[in-house]
């Protein structure tokens, strides 16, 4: 009776292998870059860093070699279409495309330490102090610092707390960078109503400059009105009334706006950060992390 009651089985589709479109032998670096944001030279060294944590362990045909895992990963971060886009585009189902984003995400955070680290020998600080001096002519700086929102669609798990002050959902990403434009500390955890300074006070790189920092040896970090100014974290005057406060907010400006030209790169780069990203809000700390750790890597691999 009871075999009776139950719904009938659905017939198991069968796999389909589609073929696949190879973009690295048709087209030359300038389309490359267009389509994935790194030339053929680039992606070959992606694919050699990346090879120990992305081959897969079979020797079956259809099985997908890194270099595809990589094209792949690098068209989502590139466009930010949907994943059914990017595997109709690409040839694959999107299934595949779900799963080999999240394994290139895994493997890029996994090697995030290597190009993106605070500087702390001697020679890193210097270069860093020297190359924001040469700049905007402001001494000691060791980077700046500030926040930026990833667009993401309302959780299920309290939403409230993703609304920002702009009205729509985000995650409040907190990023350093040098005169660069290079990341030097990412720190991906907060939900868009959470303010910068909070942000900054339970990050891993507050507490080390409260435990670690001996004055201008080790320079400062330049923050905006919205952080509480510290020996190691200098703001703007409130309020300037005198010629030599609105000389050093002038030059706290200038030298303060590599953040947001950073950021407006990486968000330009990859698109995925730009539009709304369809994930589970711990995801997307993820592939911010892996696009910062991408972005560093686009500074040395053009």
């Amino acid at each position: 009776m009871a075999a009776l009651l139950m719904p009938p089985l659905r017939p198991r589709k069968d796999r389909v292998f589609r073929g696949t479109i190879s973009h690295l032998t048709n087209l030359n670096d300038d389309e490359l870059r267009r389509r994935y944001r790194f030339g053929k030279d680039s992606i070959a060294y992606l694919c050699n860093l990346l090879q120990d944590r992305l081959r897969r362990p079979t020797n079956k045909a259809t099985a997908l070699t890194v270099e595809q895992q990589v094209c792949i990963a690098l068209r989502f971060y590139a466009s930010g279409s949907f994943l059914q886009v990017i595997g109709d585009t690409l040839g694959y189902d999107k299934g595949t495309v779900s799963r080999v984003v999240n394994d290139v995400t895994d493997a890029l955070i996994d090697i995030k330490d290597d190009f993106v680290s605070w500087p702390t020998d001697v020679d890193s600080i210097n270069r860093i102090k020297c190359g924001f001096y040469r700049q905007s002519n402001f001494p000691n700086v060791l980077g700046c610092i500030d926040c930026t929102h990833v667009r993401i669609q309302a959780p299920s798990d309290d939403e409230p707390s993703y609304v920002n002050r702009k009205g729509y959902h985000s995650i409040n990403v907190q990023a350093v960078c040098d005169f660069e434009g290079r990341f030097t500390n990412i720190f991906a955890n907060w939900p868009g109503s959470t303010h910068d300074s909070h942000i900054f006070n339970t990050s891993t790189l507050s507490n080390y400059l409260q435990t670690n920092h001996r004055g201008l040896i080790d320079g400062v970090i330049l923050g905006d009105s919205g952080y509480a100014c510290r020996p190691y974290l200098l703001t703007p005057y409130a309020n300037p009334t005198e010629r030599h406060q609105q000389r050093f907010n002038g030059c706290h400006a200038s030298t303060r706006s590599v953040i947001e030209r950073t950021f407006g790169i990486l968000k330009r780069r990859f698109h995925v950060l730009h539009s709304e990203v369809r994930m589970k809000p711990e995801k997307v700390c993820r592939i911010f992390g892996a696009c910062a750790v991408l972005h560093n890597i686009r500074l040395v691999q053009k």
